[in-house]
């Protein structure tokens, strides 16, 4: 009988290689190809249908089951990127960068859902029993009802998870656990999805709830085999800038409730603080208006969100002029620059262009290309948009305003928040009954025109 061969696979795509090499030849990625080991094979000489096997159960489309019961921190923000809270038997993953902040949410989280009255079991692969009591002493969470474990070794976790039975365990973190039937080094790939299996399966046969901690790349991925978000019911990314303050916690995939929705806390000397009004405390540290300024009212999830987005243009000294984006798509905004060079004859050739998302909020979706032309606009002219004015809408590649979802959500929080007027794109659903006075554009033209006198 022949012996199996490992293989070697990319981090980077999940392509499989026969042998090591230093690039990946299907994404081009540097030192990211990794050995695999073999699967072990199973019983031979027999068909899978010759080995029976138990019957399924099968039923219909009518079948009505009731919904998952769910167990709520009291983090409302946690709770609202769950889709309402915990679920039994569910498994539950949460990437972010480095020092952003995850091991502080998730004690905060497991002494809350300890408190709601869960078997909590918080196993730390990266850190000593003692180092956890330090930032629980330092989080004034010394007396919650947590139970705490120090290991790294897959066999030893299951065992003792199987023991104790806990409602809720936290993995600190997925990297560092490694199973003593694969022969390469935690972190791998291999390592990653079988710790992660063994994790997800304990999470579905137990009815317990599991949160694993993910590290991710320099591209912002969490790191090890893609099939592990597929493995898992949810998966949130912890996001934020180390020089502000405010961390986003965004919920890229969830069975049980929408996805990208977020949750927005506050780094404090005590510990995360939700932000139970994030648009207030993104518009929190405007003044007089100022060019470049422009106050976008977006959707994240379910939850409408106002953030300013920030513009500069400037004269550049080199032949080449640069375009620098924080918090939004480079591209999209080579889009737009494009658009009102062809469509509205307004050129940007020799300006560098620095553009801005207050606050370290990241946004991706289109309703934000007429917000982001308005600054760019607004700081070339050197014309202020009025403060109590809000903007949204899409931009076709042919200068067409095009209509948003959720209008009149974004217009009632921006009336919530004392906002008076709002340019918004032709058609869609009226919103007349946010109070708002609404100026309503059909292309790029009619708005460069009607807000700074030109096109």
């Amino acid at each position: 009988m022949a012996k199996a061969s490992a293989t070697f696979t990319c981090t980077a795509c999940g392509a499989a290689h026969s042998r090591w090499s230093g690039r990946c030849d299907a994404c081009n990625a540097w030192n990211t190809i990794q050995e695999e080991a073999p699967l072990s094979s199973g019983p031979r000489g027999q068909s899978l249908g010759a080995a029976r096997g138990a019957a399924l159960t099968i039923t219909d489309l009518s079948t009505e089951e009731p919904p998952p019961p769910r167990t709520r921190s009291g983090l409302d923000e946690l709770d609202r990127v769950l889709g309402g809270g915990l679920v039994p038997s569910s498994a539950v993953l949460v990437g972010g960068d480095p020092g952003i902040g995850k091991s502080t949410l998730l004690l905060q989280a497991a002494a809350r859902f300890a408190g709601a009255g869960l078997s909590t079991l918080y196993i730390s692969g990266e850190e000593a029993n003692a180092q956890v009591r330090m930032r629980a002493q330092r989080l004034g969470l010394e007396n919650a009802p947590v139970r705490l474990a120090a290991a790294t070794s897959l066999r030893d976790i299951l065992t003792t998870l199987d023991a104790e039975r806990p409602d809720l365990v936290i993995i600190d973190s997925i990297q560092t656990m490694w199973s003593d039937s694969i022969d390469s080094a935690p972190g791998s790939v291999s390592q990653v999805r079988a710790a992660a299996h063994e994790l997800t399966s304990f999470a579905k046969r137990r009815g317990a709830s599991v949160i694993l901690v993910g590290h991710v790349t320099k591209d912002g991925q969490i790191a090890g085999p893609r099939v592990v978000e597929h493995m898992v019911d949810c998966v949130l990314y912890f996001e934020g800038e180390r020089g502000h303050q405010f961390r986003i916690l965004r919920s890229v995939k969830n069975r049980f409730g929408p996805a990208d929705e977020i949750g927005v806390f506050e780094m404090t000397g005590s510990g995360l603080a939700e932000v139970a009004n994030p648009s207030a405390l993104f518009l929190a540290g405007r003044g007089a208006p100022a060019p470049g300024s422009v106050v976008f009212a977006g959707i994240e999830g379910t939850r409408p969100v106002l953030v300013e987005v920030q513009a500069l243009v400037a004269p550049t000294p080199h032949a080449q002029p640069r375009r620098a984006v924080v918090g939004w798509d480079g591209a999209r905004l080579a889009m737009i620059l494009a658009v009102l060079e062809a469509r509205c004859g307004i050129p940007f050739a020799g300006l560098d262009v620095y553009l801005n998302v207050a606050g370290g909020l990241r946004i991706t979706e289109p309703a934000a290309d007429l917000a982001v032309a308005a600054a760019l606009l607004s700081a070339r002219e050197d014309a202020p948009i009025p403060a109590e004015t809000v903007i949204f809408g899409e931009i076709s590649l042919s200068g067409a305003l095009r209509p948003v979802g959720q209008t009149e959500n974004r217009l009632k929080e921006a009336q919530k928040l004392g906002f008076t007027s709002a340019i918004v794109p032709s058609g869609g659903k009226p919103g007349g009954k946010s109070g708002l006075s609404l100026t309503r554009m059909g292309d790029l033209t009619a708005f460069v025109g009607e807000v700074f006198g030109a096109g």
